[in-house]
């Protein structure tokens, strides 16, 4: 995904990106660790703002690819999304 492209572009019909497969890759890692050790590894493995991560993670949910590359991953986030959904809705 280029800077100048939005999360959602990058996610539409077409297959996924290195990045996007590093993000999905990365989630795995990072999804048990405190937040301040977590973007520090954002920032340092991933070389972008833990804000830029989130959105693009958030992207991802939606899409059949990342669906298709990580299953696991991408069905507990989208569980998590409709948990907190339910809770604060």
């Amino acid at each position: 995904m280029s800077k100048s492209q939005s999360p959602l572009e990058s996610v539409g019909g077409q297959s996924l990106t290195e990045q996007e497969r590093q993000i999905l890759d990365a989630q795995a890692r990072l999804a048990a660790l405190p937040a301040g050790p977590r973007e520090r590894l954002i920032r340092e493995q991933l070389g972008m703002s833990p804000t830029r991560y989130f959105q693009t993670l958030n992207a991802l949910l939606d899409s059949v690819q990342a669906l298709e590359y990580a299953p696991v991953t991408i069905n507990r986030l989208r569980r998590a999304r409709e948990d907190s959904r339910r809770k604060y809705w």
